[in-house]
Formats: C-alpha cells, sequence, structure tokens
C-alpha cells in the first residue's frame, strides 16, 4: 500500500508517522521545501497540486490512495475535482469538510442535532470565547471578560477576514474523539484529554481509559456517532468538547485528519486511525481496540530551558526525524542534534496505565535535562481552564 500524502505540516506529519506504523510507503507532497513532514516521508515532490496538477496526477497514479492533510479550501476543492474522475480512492469527504470548516455552520448542524453545546452570548454573560469561524487551532480565539474584550476580539476577528463566534467560556478538562464513517455506519474510538499551552494550544495529548469513566465515555461516542450520522460522513472527524461539571460541552468539528491525537490513540490502543481510513474505503469496518495509556508532548528546548510548547511552535521544527529511545522515550519525533542550543521534538510514550505513563514521562524529562546541560522545567497553563 503506498499513501500519496498531500500536505507536509502538521497533519502531514501525524499521517506520515501513521502511514508508516500501518506498514505503508508514503509519498508527501507539499509546496514548501522546508514542510516538516517531507523528511519523515520516503518520498517526497515540492508541488502545488491546485496548479501543478498534471504532475500530481502522474504521482495519485503510483498510489492506491490519496490522503489530503492540509486545511487549504482551494486546494481541497482542486483534490476533490481532479479525484472524481480517477479510480484511486480520496481519504477525504469534502461535503462534511465544508460544513466543519465554518464553526457558525457546525454549530448550527449541531444545534439542530440535539448535541450539547456552550451557551451563546450574549445570554451566557463573561467570561465568554470569542473566536473566528474559519480558523484552526486557537488562531483569533480570546477569552472575554467585559465587552470591551469582545470589542477587541471583534476587531482581531475583522483583521483575519473572518465571521465571529462568541459562546460561553466553559471550563474542564477538554476531549477529543475520531469518528469514521462510510455514510452508513460511524465508529467511534477512544477519547483523548487535550492538555493547553498558556496561549491555549494543544501541548499534549493524553489517552486513557479513566479520562471520562465508562457513563461518559460512552455518552461522548454517543454525541460523535451523531454528529457523524448527522452530516453523513464519509471518511474521517474528529469531535472536541469540554468535560464540564454540567456534563460534556461540544466546541468544533474538524472533518480532516487531526495532528496529535491519532498517535496517541495508536500508542494506548494499538488502533491506527490511517489504517482504519484506509480499511473503511476497501470496504472493511471494525476492530478490536485494547485498553491502554500513552502521553504524546511537545518541547522546545531553548536558553538552557525544557519548555512545554504548543503545536504552532513545535511546527517550526526543521527536518525532524524519527527515534526510538531517545532519552528513554518510546520515540521522539524531532531535530535534535547532538550538541544543538535550540531543538524541538514530540515524545510519545505508551504503557498500560496513567502512573506508568507519568513515571516514564518524568524520567525522560530528567534525561533531556541532565543530558542536555538545561537549567529549568518550564510547563506552562492558561490562566483559565
Amino acid at each position: 500500500m503506498k499513501i500519496a500524502i498531500v500536505g507536509g505540516a502538521l497533519q502531514g506529519t501525524e499521517a506520515v508517522y501513521l502511514s508508516k506504523k500501518a506498514g505503508y510507503e508514503t509519498f508527501v507532497i507539499d509546496r514548501r521545501d522546508n514542510a516538516p513532514a517531507l523528511s519523515l516521508a520516503d518520498e517526497y515532490a515540492v508541488l502545488d497540486p491546485e496548479f501543478d496538477q498534471k504532475d500530481a496526477m502522474k504521482i495519485f497514479g503510483d498510489c492506491d490512495a490519496v490522503l489530503p492533510a492540509c486545511e487549504n479550501l482551494s486546494l481541497l476543492h482542486a483534490l476533490t475535482d481532479m479525484m472524481r474522475s480517477s479510480k484511486i480512492p480520496l481519504l477525504f469527504d469534502m461535503d462534511s469538510y465544508i460544513i466543519s470548516s465554518s464553526k457558525a455552520a457546525s454549530n448550527q448542524m449541531m444545534q439542530a442535532a440535539g448535541i450539547p453545546l456552550p451557551k451563546d452570548w450574549p445570554e451566557c454573560g463573561f467570561p465568554a470565547i470569542v473566536k473566528p469561524s474559519a480558523q484552526s487551532g486557537s488562531i483569533g480565539v480570546r477569552v472575554a471578560y467585559n465587552e470591551n474584550d469582545v470589542n477587541a476580539g471583534l476587531e482581531e476577528i475583522a483583521r483575519l477576514g473572518d465571521q465571529p463566534v462568541i459562546q460561553e467560556f466553559v471550563s474542564g478538562p477538554c476531549v477529543s474523539m475520531e469518528v469514521i464513517g462510510n455514510g452508513r455506519e460511524f465508529r467511534s474510538f477512544v477519547t483523548t484529554e487535550i492538555v493547553l499551552s498558556e496561549n491555549y494550544d494543544c501541548k499534549r495529548v493524553r489517552c486513557s481509559p479513566g479520562i471520562l469513566g465508562p457513563e461518559k465515555e460512552a455518552e461522548f461516542r454517543r454525541i460523535s456517532e451523531r454528529t457523524a450520522e448527522y452530516m453523513n460522513l464519509k471518511a474521517l472527524m474528529d469531535l472536541e468538547a469540554i468535560n464540564t461539571k454540567k456534563g460534556l460541552r461540544v466546541l468544533e468539528i474538524d472533518a480532516r485528519i487531526p495532528s496529535q491525537t491519532p498517535a496517541a490513540v495508536l500508542a494506548a490502543t494499538g488502533v491506527n486511525i490511517v489504517e482504519e481510513l484506509v480499511n473503511s474505503r476497501f470496504g472493511k469496518f471494525g476492530g478490536s481496540i485494547r485498553d491502554g495509556a500513552s502521553s504524546y508532548e511537545h518541547f522546545l528546548i531553548k536558553d538552557k530551558k525544557l519548555i512545554t510548547c504548543g503545536e504552532k511552535e513545535f511546527a517550526l521544527v526543521v527536518r525532524p526525524k524519527i527515534e526510538k529511545g531517545l532519552f528513554g522515550a518510546d520515540e521522539f519525533i524531532s531535530d535534535f542534534r547532538a550538541g544543538a542550543k535550540e531543538w524541538r521534538g514530540t515524545m510519545i510514550n505508551g504503557a498500560k496505565t496513567d502512573a506508568q505513563i507519568e513515571k516514564k514521562r518524568a524520567g525522560c524529562i530528567e534525561s533531556i535535562m541532565r543530558e542536555c546541560g538545561l537549567k529549568e522545567f518550564v510547563d506552562g497553563s492558561p490562566e483559565m481552564m
């Protein structure tokens, strides 16, 4: 099996990592020659499939499937149009993506489906979250404590050329779940917890059966599969929610391959989301999920400090490699080089229990500090959770 992956940033890095774990050959395409996934792939090409369609189709013709790992809407439309007349499967659902790429549109859909959401502002009062409808991650997101903060958030979103969504600020652990659908069947997987950096960017992902407990885990599955069914999902999506004291409140959905969470799912449960997506497209649906725990965490080493960092900082990694056993970790995706004063890495560990994960994580952090001669460990968190 050979997979063409379009996009070499963090989603592409995730797609390559999972594809290699499944035993697939990988061919990454990106218009940037320094995209991090290029150094991880078996083959790569620097081109833009939207404008270099002839060259892109030559590459696709030598592959068994095409997996978009990007959020460029015009490129995704172009790929959908290009592959429509091809026999090569496109592991992507454009109709679902259009819904999920707008927080306003997806919220409207989920309200109609009876999915629990945060309250709208101003009904919810303060604090509130002001966020752009069509941006990814934490871009343009602001916590508002008063109307001046709301106005400042609206000005920033206007500069982004986007529309605002203002909702109740809900506190509690941030959780996520992947779902794969074929338009008739919808399979959810397991809960992961998203641990945020001080600027509300994902710095760590945890996977464990104890994150929600059996009852709430089953509820989260029902919510996720109900959402996928309502949007008639024909590929992959993930759903993000806050586990509040009053119950789960869904923040957003993304009908594309996520970065970060699938690798944590694989390390904990043995379930490979990319392999499951491929199998679903070729008529196989289902498989076993084992219980286990994992941790997936980004680090920046700079100014003699070990700093937990968000995915945007990690995205600045330069020609990363996947190394087993580095600093005692199961795996590290990093641009570490002996003697380097600044580098970035993602540490991946799996075990049977949370306690074993925390022990392994502490040992790895101690090894990094000692072997790199670092003076301080900085592990920041958002002002409000």
